[in-house]
């Protein structure tokens, strides 16, 4: 006994040694949350201190009210970010969520009487963790992790309970590092401490135990800790992998960043990490382990390992692991698994999504799958709309149909083409941040977003424009990416910046405005960036056969110190998008490249637009103005390159972009007595003025789509979408601050249905017709006047004249609510034809001296000095030599004058419902009762259309 009692007490010196001596690696570092008690449990209340000094760092200094948005992860919770029992919004203010302060940047949140009281946790369901997100009274300054994650905090059962302190997540060590291991019990228990099931310390009567621990081999190890009292032992477990030194290798001839498929069952995988030690992979293919035989092999800058025996066909989801400790996808995979957002996309636009391995794997993990079957392009060789003539619809694809998928919008062109558009631009669709967004917050640029469909749906949809004859430019946002880049996460400091060292970010922006400022900047000097840049744009030109791009901010691409709006003149900048261009134009010489940069002066932008560069010109706040009648500050000739000194053919001007407040809603809620409507909210069941407005909006258009050089609308615009910007998605104006700037909006087809709606859809797709009908009237050298100013031509009209050697157009706008007798003179002699109504025409007799001509309240003439024969579906030609076809109603067919190389029906929301080749007549029984059109072309080129009503 007396050996056994020595033994012990000199066992016990030795540990207490330990303490002494190594004091310093077992002190517990500074915590950003800590509870009382340690181990908080369900039925209790529990004190949760905040170190706002820690972590993400969002709140440092900040003395105003402090609030907890908190919630429980629950059996009922499908991930992490599910949380139950939250605030029904952010911004919650109420006293239960107000947090006290301690001083020195501590703040104090008491849940009392218990937990499960405090959530209102429902009986019978388990609570696992206790999630925060600290933030200021007004939202915009919050505390996060330091990777700015979520806050967890474990909860425990009534009993014995042990956790790690020590490492307290799992832990990568290079071979011989000393490893410190601590952990704790919640009550005194008989501990036990395991290394790869090999006991090395035991205690007993305890609530702690500790240990230094040496690795004498690489590879994954558990550590494993058992608490035992009253019978109960409780476990905790964590994982330890041991590095080996990184071999070098030859990387393969022609492997590149990213996923390299050799074959049916090999692929080759690179990552390119200047400055790190070593890289594994882990995924499916080896059970998420990081194994000796799953670290990549390094040549200078490249890592690089060739996976062999995978199976044809079969995804694979996989990361690397950098250093040990970052976890990132692969930044050039083309499809990801995104645990907090996947959960929620339907099985409707994304059907058999492969599950994401949740509880092996961490974070964003990416997809490769060898043996895929390549898609059929049916267009291989697509001609692209000249730039002069480009008709540019920008679409949000979540928007645009309830479904938000490609699919769904693929199915819509018909509606489209027959508005006269010739040219789709996407919002961006590779993979953002979230499903619900603008796109403007981009994670990975070669990926496309599952919230809209599989990457084929995106093939197809893009195919489908080509065959109706509409390119594609998606939307690329260069300018910034957020904090799920794998760029940004394998070089980062701990304040959550990128580090000096990120090859392909800056440290901070050039911009010192923070309004200008989103995300992590990058850096345009970069040959890592610019590098990343045209590899962005040749992959989505090969892949996808887009047909161009819409770079977003670019005022932000350059590292030049700039002013408050980034609008002091930049060569630096300049270079860089003339760069940018020459490199697209190497891989496809039309390729369509137009920049959002929008300086305040034109130096600049006339540089750039003389390049051969397309600029967005927003136009948006002087057709407001006119929208809404008021004249002081609706000059237009900013729109036209000849009276603002840009290149005629370099400005895509907007009277609408997704960035603008709809110039319907302005009419509504802002304009003149005799356009505003009425009741609270947009949309009243009465509208007296509906008609009215919708008049103004056309006459809008007139001054729009006449004016030569390329032009864009946003998506609805033609139908007179009058729902705020700051819309939530039942319509109501929520914020004009633009809280819910960027929420989904409402979805209204109907509006098509609509007389009066209809009506302005109709002259928006007839004045598209003119153009496309006769492009020579609009081309970069006509002779092109107008007279556009504010109140100087308010209340005399509004005039343009275009001219060309043997054609002529006259416009006559009235922009006020009372009818105006005009002067206008007409450029040429002879019969000139009332474009908007066939019936009517005007005997011209002299081409100096001024004609008189009346135009009713906010409406427009459009006078042409040739007959127009439009080739647009709806178009119903008089001359009897161009009815191509009829609808016999006691037949119920279509009767072909000859034969017809094609004939397409279109149903009134433009969807093709039926179409035939090489006939002469067409039965039509099969379509239900309604209205439709036909579309024929015969076999000498000829087309023409006709209605039909059943």
């Amino acid at each position: 006994m007396t050996f056994i009692v020595k033994t012990f007490m000199f066992m016990q010196k030795i540990y207490f040694l330990l303490l002494i001596v190594f004091g310093g690696i077992f002190t517990a570092s500074a915590q950003l949350v800590t509870t009382t008690p340690d181990f908080p449990l369900e039925g209790k209340e529990v004190t949760v201190v905040f170190d706002a000094s820690l972590g993400s760092g969002g709140l440092i200094g900040y003395t105003g009210n402090v609030y907890a948005h908190t919630g429980v992860i629950t059996n009922n919770s499908k991930n992490e970010s599910d949380w139950k029992y939250a605030p029904s919004k952010w911004g919650d203010n109420s006293e239960k969520y107000k947090m006290r302060s301690l001083g020195n940047n501590k703040w104090e949140f008491k849940l009392t009487p218990s937990i499960r009281e405090y959530y209102g946790v429902h009986a019978g369901e388990t609570i696992f963790k206790m999630a925060f997100v600290f933030r200021s009274e007004d939202g915009s300054k919050t505390g996060k992790t330091a990777d700015g994650g979520d806050i967890f905090i474990d909860v425990h059962r009534e009993g014995v309970t042990v956790r790690f302190e020590q490492p307290d997540v799992a832990t990568t060590l290079n071979l011989g590092d000393l490893l410190p291991i601590r952990a704790k019990a919640s009550v005194l228990a008989d501990m036990k401490l395991f290394v790869a099931n090999e006991q090395i310390v035991s205690r007993t009567n305890v609530q702690e135990i500790i240990s230094l621990h040496t690795f004498s081999q690489t590879g994954t190890f558990e550590l494993r800790v058992e608490a035992t009292t009253g019978g109960k032992t409780a476990i905790a477990t964590q994982m330890v992998t041991v590095l080996g030194e990184t071999e070098q290798g030859i990387l393969p001839q022609g492997a590149r960043p990213g996923i390299n498929y050799l074959n049916d069952t090999q692929a080759t995988l690179v990552l390119q990490a200047p400055g790190k030690r070593t890289v594994y992979v882990v995924g499916d293919f080896n059970d998420w382990k990081l194994l000796p035989e799953y670290q990549l092999k390094q040549d200078g800058e490249f890592f690089w390992i060739t996976l062999s025996d995978l199976e044809k066909g079969k995804e694979y989801a996989f990361q690397y692991v950098v250093d040990g400790t970052i976890y990132i996808a692969d930044p050039y995979a083309d499809k990801v698994l995104d645990p907090w957002n996947d959960p929620y996309i339907s099985p409707a636009v994304y059907p058999d999504l492969k599950p994401y391995p949740t509880g092996k794997a961490e974070g964003i993990v990416s997809v490769l799958q060898t043996g895929q079957t390549p898609y059929q392009w049916q267009v291989t060789e697509f001609r692209k709309p000249d730039r002069n003539q480009l008709m540019v619809y920008e679409m949000h694809i979540r928007d645009f149909t309830t479904e938000h998928s490609f699919s769904a919008a693929k199915d819509k062109l018909s509606y489209l083409k027959q508005l006269g558009i010739n040219a789709i631009e996407l919002m961006p669709v590779n993979e953002f941040e979230g499903n619900s967004s603008w796109g403007y917050n981009p994670s990975f640029y070669f990926a496309v977003d599952k919230y809209y469909g599989a990457k084929n749906e995106l093939r197809a949809f893009v195919d489908e424009c080509h065959q109706q004859g509409m390119a594609v430019i998606i939307d690329l946002v260069l300018n910034h990416s957020f904090g799920q880049s794998p760029f940004y996460l394998l070089y980062r400091d701990a304040d959550g910046t990128p580090s000096a060292d990120n090859p392909w970010y800056n440290k901070e922006s050039n911009i010192p405005n923070k309004d200008l400022q989103w995300g992590y900047d990058f850096n345009h000097q970069s040959t890592y960036t610019r590098a990343l840049v045209d590899s962005v744009a040749g992959f989505w030109m090969k892949e996808y056969k887009v047909d161009g791009f819409r770079y977003d901010f670019t005022k932000g691409f350059s590292n030049t110190p700039q002013d408050t709006w980034a609008n002091k003149y930049d060569t630096e900048r300049i270079a860089n998008l003339k760069r940018i261009s020459s490199e697209i134009w190497k891989r496809n010489s039309d390729a369509y490249v137009i920049i959002e940069h929008l300086t305040d002066g034109t130096t600049e932008e006339k540089e750039l637009g003389e390049a051969g560069i397309m600029l967005w010109r927003n136009m948006n706040y002087a057709y407001c103005e006119s929208a809404m009648g008021w004249p002081d500050k609706s000059n237009f000739s900013g729109l036209y390159g000849g009276t603002s000194n840009m290149p005629v053919n370099s400005l895509m001007g907007y009277m609408e972009s997704h960035d603008e407040e709809r110039t319907s809603f302005k009419a509504w809620k802002w304009g003149t007595e005799s356009i505003k409507g009425g009741g609270t909210s947009a949309n009243p069941v009465n509208d007296n003025n509906l008609e009215n407005r919708v008049k103004q909006l056309a006459t809008n258009a007139a001054f729009f789509f006449t004016v030569p050089g390329p032009k864009m609308i946003w998506q609805f615009g033609e139908l007179g979408y009058d729902y705020s910007i700051n819309s939530n998605s039942d319509g109501t104006v929520v914020d004009d601050g633009g809280a819910y700037r960027t929420d989904p909006k409402p979805i209204r087809w109907d509006y098509f249905e609509n007389t009066t709606r209809k009506g302005l859809y109709d002259t928006y797709s007839k004045l598209m017709d003119l153009r496309t009908s006769y492009p020579e009237l609009f081309t970069p050298d006509v002779a092109f006047s107008w007279k556009v100013s504010g109140n100087t031509n308010w209340n005399k009209g509004r005039f343009i004249t275009i001219t060309t050697e043997d054609k002529a157009i006259v416009i006559a706008g009235n922009f006020t609510a009372v009818a105006g007798d005009y002067s206008v003179v007409f450029p040429k002699t002879g019969v000139w034809y009332d474009f908007m109504d066939e019936n009517s025409t005007l005997n011209i007799a002299s081409s100096t001296v001024a004609q008189s001509i009346s135009v009713p309240a906010h409406e427009f003439r459009l006078y042409t000095s040739f007959k127009p024969i439009l080739t647009g579906i709806e178009e119903n030609v008089a001359n009897s030599d161009q009815i191509l076809g009829y609808y016999n109603n006691s037949l119920d067919e279509l009767v072909i004058n000859g034969e017809a190389d094609f004939v397409e029906i279109y149903s009134v929301n433009g969807m093709m419902v039926q179409k035939q080749e090489n006939v002469t007549s067409m039965g039509l029984s099969v379509l239900p009762s309604g209205y439709y059109v036909a579309r024929i072309q015969t076999k000498d080129g000829k087309v023409g259309s006709c209605k039909i009503m059943k």
